[in-house]
């Protein structure tokens, strides 16, 4: 390809060309929108050191331990000018027009074992930096040698902040991003580049006096608007908490069993959301309407097979069956046909005593959980 951008010729005007033709292969690529942040980040330092200090990452040790590299890209990159930022929408194109109502329907089925939809298909992590590499690649023809770096959710770099100053959308009061005509369900991608292209334009934000996302969080990991403690969040207790779940948080569970979507189902805005062409998140089966039972009775080979390439395999299947002891415990709780009771407290029974130690105490905390109804 002739290099579009060489050296002596980074004119305001060709720069903004370029970013033109970037985002016409990004769109090419499957990305639903891109935008350049610039990298002084710096009035967002002190609200990410009063996260920390109040220990609202939890477990999440690596949250601290790169400190504020978080917010100084050419830090964390040497050499960064600018952030492009990318947005994927991950809705299948076969969803339901009323896939919110099937959502909510799903987690009052005590029975059902509820997946947050996002990783229902492909990795994301796979997906986004393949793409994301695929369009530095096209860029660094054009210009020439480029210093880049891709990143999605896998380094300390403040995704939710670069998005926000860059046009993608606003930050909303469960602290995700926000689009008015994309609502929430999308993932972010970000490419560190030596380019000095020119920042986009933010967007206003309108969430207004709503606060939907802060009442429907069922364990209120949303402590207040923009202010989320993860220690709280059924993503994190299902995902990144590696020991015991709290017994005082494990009946607000319910029945998901890894990430939570609750509080974007109750966004207004995410009656926008959108679907993705791209076959990659296309919902595994049976990931979209498995029973408790049908996941409880995959042995630790059934599991890495069925989630080869899934965001979910990385949880590991002890911690996979961690999550399904609380949620059959909380079916437990609830009225149940006598048959269906029984099989739960079977299935649990036949593995309590070669359990290891953590599901153990989970499945003993599940057969304690009784309901006065028969």
């Amino acid at each position: 390809m002739e290099s579009l951008l060489n050296a002596s010729d980074r004119t305001p005007d060709s720069l903004h060309a370029l970013t033109g033709q970037i985002r016409t292969w990004a769109l090419e690529l499957g990305f639903s929108q891109i935008g350049v942040a610039h990298v002084d980040l710096g009035d967002a330092e002190a609200g990410l050191q009063a996260w920390l200090d109040a220990g609202f990452h939890g477990e999440m040790q690596y949250m601290a331990a790169h400190g504020m590299k978080r917010a100084r890209p050419a830090e964390l990159v040497p050499g960064t000018l600018c952030v492009l930022t990318a947005r994927m929408d991950y809705l299948p194109p076969s969803l339901q027009a009323d896939w919110q109502q099937r959502e909510y329907d799903a987690l009052a089925d005590p029975a059902r074992a509820q997946v947050s939809l996002y990783a229902r298909g492909r990795d994301y992590h796979k997906v986004l930096r393949q793409r994301l590499q695929q369009l530095a690649d096209r860029i660094q023809s054009a210009v020439g040698p480029l210093g880049h770096r891709v990143f999605t959710d896998s380094a300390p770099v403040l995704e939710v902040e670069l998005a926000s100053r860059s046009g993608i959308g606003w930050r909303g009061k469960h602290t995700l991003t926000l689009h008015r005509e994309a609502g929430s369900m999308f993932f972010l991608g970000e490419i560190y580049l030596d380019l000095p292209l020119p920042p986009s334009e933010p967007v206003s934000a309108h969430c207004g006096q709503c606060r939907a996302c802060l009442d429907a969080c069922p364990t209120q990991a949303i402590v207040a608007p923009y202010r989320l403690d993860a220690r709280r969040c059924i993503s994190y207790l299902t995902i990144e908490q590696d020991g015991p779940i709290p017994e005082a948080l494990r009946p607000a569970m319910g029945n998901r069993i890894y990430g939570c979507d609750d509080c974007q189902l109750a966004c207004p805005w995410n009656k926008f959301a959108r679907r993705q062409a791209l076959p990659d998140f296309d919902w595994r089966e049976p990931l979209g309407h498995a029973s408790l039972l049908q996941l409880w009775a995959w042995d630790e080979p059934t599991f890495l097979k069925r989630t080869e390439g899934s965001a979910i395999r990385r949880i590991g299947h002890a911690r996979w069956r961690r999550n399904l002891a609380v949620a059959m415990g909380n079916a437990l709780r609830q009225p149940l046909a006598p048959s269906l009771r029984r099989e739960l407290r079977e299935a649990l029974c036949a593995v309590q005593h070669t359990a290891s130690p953590l599901l153990a105490e989970h499945i003993d905390w599940a057969l304690r959980q009784t309901c006065d109804h028969t």
